[in-house]
């Protein structure tokens, strides 16, 4: 019976989420402002939609939404009960 090699293990990313940001489908040649209007340097990067955004600003964007989200569902479901 042959055994796998080790792997390491991966940690699990944090409730936030992390977004995957590798690969040239998120990078241009031109910066452009955030969309998200943070007021901070123009950015290289693009979200997953090919709007300029900038790391930090879409990760918050998704943390609040998924908030939303978890409190709608909490009102709701304290509702049905």
């Amino acid at each position: 019976m042959a055994r796998e090699p080790n792997r390491p293990s991966r940690r699990e990313p944090p409730p936030t989420g992390v977004l995957d940001w590798t690969g040239r489908k998120h990078w241009r040649r031109k910066a452009l402002p955030c969309r998200y209007k943070c007021g901070g340097l123009p950015t290289h990067l693009r979200d997953s939609s090919g709007a300029p955004a900038h790391k930090v600003c879409a990760e918050l964007a998704v943390a609040r939404q998924a908030q939303e989200y978890a409190e709608a569902y909490e009102n709701e479901r304290l509702q049905l009960t």
